[in-house]
């Protein structure tokens, strides 16, 4: 069961302004990733669904984050069907993100108040996803939009949430184009979670590459 509840981690993902995500299967691996985004400073972490037994590897970290990283919120990506959203759930997912957007993943999780973040493409897209609960849309991929786009339909919707995934850099520009154009936060893999950094076993670079995404983003928020 999910410990945080849907405004809590809408509330964490805008307070922070970032969401790093990453997969592998390496359990302990993971754990010192966990561990290096928590203390730079995330407060949320997507853990992405891919590879055989992936849920087995997000159990064990979710575990791990509840016992040693208080106030740490994982959820699960590249989620896209209801089986697979109710088997996350089980485990403790504390939000769903998917990369489009389908009502039945929609069911599932505002069944049991738990945050979901389909991917969208449109405005239509969007809008749909707000008339079905949605506190946080995905912009998805980002890179394929960039800021203009948020800007331009925030223009006549001023209420949306929307987080970028995809297309999103650790580099000052790029996050001030996002923020500028009003994004409420940033989804962002292997720009921070390098395949080096996981090759290698950097995490202290890992930790203060978090540590200055975020100061960055707070203060670019002014």
């Amino acid at each position: 069961m999910a410990k945080y509840t849907r405004i809590e981690v809408a509330r964490a993902m805008a307070d922070t302004g970032m969401v790093p995500l990453f997969y592998h299967a390496d359990i302990e691996l993971g754990k010192e990733v966990l561990k290096a985004c928590y203390e730079g400073g995330a407060r949320v972490l997507e853990f992405t669904n891919r590879g055989d037994f992936a849920h087995e590897v997000f159990a064990a970290l979710n575990k791990y984050a509840l016992k040693e990283l208080p106030g740490m919120i994982l959820g699960v990506g590249s989620v896209i069907d209801a089986g697979t959203t109710s088997l996350y759930l089980q485990l403790g997912a504390n939000f769903i993100v998917s990369p489009m957007l389908v009502d039945e993943i929609a069911a599932v999780c505002n069944r049991r108040k738990v945050m979901w973040s389909p991917g969208c493409g449109s405005l239509t897209e969007i809008n749909r996803a707000h008339e079905l609960g949605c506190e946080v849309v995905k912009l998805f991929p980002g890179s394929t939009y960039g800021p203009d786009f948020v800007k331009a339909i925030k223009g006549p919707c001023p209420w949306l949430s929307i987080m970028p995934t995809g297309g999103v850099t650790p580099e000052e520009s790029n996050l001030k184009g996002w923020f500028g154009a009003g994004v409420t936060c940033v989804g962002m893999g292997s720009q921070l979670i390098s395949s080096d950094i996981l090759k290698n076993r950097d995490f202290d670079t890992l930790k203060e590459q978090t540590a200055a995404a975020l100061a960055l983003i707070k203060r670019i928020r002014g």
